[in-house]
């Protein structure tokens, strides 16, 4: 198994941050076929060899997430695609 973890920093408000994460999500699920729920503050998501969260904090996101043993060979161009995202969403 191979983890990921992302801090990133933004400057949005909580309730325009979270509605970003959301969106996020919801392609993630359209693309993918993940699952996702909120706990709180905290996006989960899975699905077939994924298991991750998205905590929403104030001034920060944190993502983290076990990648099963195929995603595992793709962990840089998950990762890099993740910031990508991230980068673009949450400036």
């Amino acid at each position: 198994m191979s983890s990921i973890d992302i801090h990133h920093p933004h400057s949005l408000p909580m309730p325009k941050a979270r509605k970003a994460v959301e969106e996020v999500a919801q392609k993630l699920a359209e693309r993918f076929g993940v699952d996702y729920s909120w706990d709180e503050d905290t996006l989960n998501f899975m699905r077939s060899g994924v298991d991750g969260k998205i905590a929403l904090l104030p001034k920060q996101l944190h993502v983290s997430a076990e990648l099963g043993f195929l995603l595992s060979a793709l962990k840089g161009p998950i990762e890099s695609e993740i910031r990508r995202v991230l980068d673009e969403r949450f400036k």
